[in-house]
């Protein structure tokens, strides 16, 4: 699976020298310094493992620099997922070279087959509520959304919007000239029909297009995502207004949260649960929104005091369905899933494996379902995460390497799960499991049970 932010046009040209030599330093700068560096020049770019431009600059807390086999600069993130290579953009192009020409690091300490889980009998309670929503009123869609109504505030692009789709399915109509607030409207009518868009931020992206084409798929009608009053009208008859208000409760307030999640696994594992790190992370999952746009939505708010009232996304319902066959689409990262009449009735966007680590072929089934699971790495079956070489037990939670559900398949070690960063689900790597969104886990866990099919198909 593949993860990222989405930035503009002019930022996809590239990092400069000046932020490569700070990445051969190993010591990266925040984004927005590189930003500073990198714009309106093109000397270098960084290249994922399946040889796409990536199209934002992780920063200091994301990732870390190492050297590959042949001496280049390769990001790693916290998991040992390779994020990109710093290559010369030099006669690159938006063309993508052969997976041959962009070898990625490689390191032993990370080559797993998947996560680890708790074994039967481990696994407790089920996936929490962490706050039942207080009564929310609607408002209209273009009121008082700070710099998100200006028709001439677009949405941001995406280039993977034109990464070809392996799986024939009737192609989405471009969008052109939509604002962020017209472009959130066709999200949230997307999740609530169950084909997802992964988080809701507002932006034009690829997952937005995957969920526009299996949503016609499944229906047999065109969705023309620049109708915006077609698509209001929709959204009036399952659930109303994308945006609406939520007044913050003491609850939301209160927690619990913990100041920060280390990456360690050893640390991970002495504390007492993998919660929330702050109120903006827990509301964004909540609201299955991105926790930046949330903040946009609302300048200047401390959403640390009760009774605040702050504009949310109006998800909707949980999506009903009993799933019988699921299809891990890996070209296209997505998750497809059919009734038992073969009618595609949900679709999620995915990360499925990666280069180093890849997911297996063929055809698997659900062994089981375990929402708000424990966590048990195992380094004889699992990756080698930094020092630790003894088997640990991390604590439940929505920021566990599982998030809030794991559905375990007939295949040792392979799963579907959630995941604590949200963002980034179809933009990064896996270790060979097919990782959601915690949302998306958690529906689509409640439509499974044993027994259901799980193909992976190229």
């Amino acid at each position: 699976m593949k993860t990222g932010s989405i930035v503009t046009t002019a930022t996809r040209t590239g990092l400069s020298l000046l932020a490569a030599a700070g990445l051969l330093a190993v010591e990266l700068t925040p984004a927005s310094a590189q930003e500073g560096y990198y714009r309106g020049r093109g000397d270098v770019i960084l290249v994922t493992p399946n040889g796409e431009i990536l199209d934002y600059t992780p920063g200091r807390d994301e990732v870390r620099a190492m050297r590959d086999g042949r001496g280049r600069t390769v990001l790693v993130d916290p998991w040992g997922n390779v994020v990109a290579t710093v290559m010369p953009s030099d006669g690159y192009g938006r063309a993508r070279r052969r997976q041959s020409d962009v070898d990625v690091y490689s390191n032993d300490g990370y080559r797993d087959r998947g996560y680890g889980y708790s074994e039967p009998g481990e696994f407790t309670g089920t996936v929490p509520d962490y706050r039942e929503p207080a009564p929310v009123e609607r408002e209209e869609l273009w009121e008082n959304l700070p710099g998100l109504i200006d028709g001439s505030e677009q949405a941001a692009y995406d280039p993977q919007y034109d990464e070809p789709l392996s799986q024939p399915m009737p192609p989405a109509i471009s969008v052109k000239g939509k604002s962020r607030a017209e472009i959130t409207a066709l999200q949230v009518f997307l999740d609530r029909e169950g084909f997802s868009p992964g988080v809701i931020d507002g932006k034009m992206g690829s997952n937005v297009t995957k969920a526009i084409e299996a949503w016609q798929q499944a229906t047999g009608e065109t969705l023309d995502p620049n109708n915006t009053e077609d698509i209001l009208e929709r959204l009036r008859f399952n659930g109303g207004l994308p945006i609406t208000t939520y007044t913050i409760t003491a609850a939301d307030a209160a927690g619990p949260y913990v100041a920060a999640i280390p990456e360690d696994y050893a640390h991970k594992a002495m504390l007492p649960h993998l919660s929330f790190t702050s109120t903006t992370e827990m509301l964004g999952e909540k609201f299955h929104m991105d926790e930046n746009y949330l903040r946009e939505l609302n300048p200047g708010v401390d959403f640390t005091i009760p009774g605040t009232i702050i504009k949310v996304i109006n998800p909707g319902p949980t999506k009903a369905a009993k799933v019988a066959r699921i299809i891990a689409d890996k070209a296209r990262k997505q998750v497809l899933a059919y009734d038992e009449g073969g009618k595609l009735v949900a679709a999620y966007p995915s990360t499925i494996g990666s280069s180093d680590t890849p997911s297996p072929s063929g055809i698997v089934s659900v062994e089981r379902i375990a929402f708000d699971p424990g966590y048990t790495y195992n380094p004889k079956i699992n990756f080698q995460q930094g020092a630790n070489d003894k088997i640990l037990t991390l604590q439940p939670g929505p920021n566990g390497p599982v998030g809030t559900v794991w559905i375990a398949l007939s295949k040792p070690t392979y799963g579907i799960h959630g995941t604590p960063d949200p963002s980034k689900i179809g933009k990064t790597q896996s270790h060979g499991c097919i990782r959601l969104t915690n949302w998306d886990a958690t529906e689509l866990g409640k439509m499974v049970s044993k027994g259901v099919t799980v193909e992976f198909v190229d």
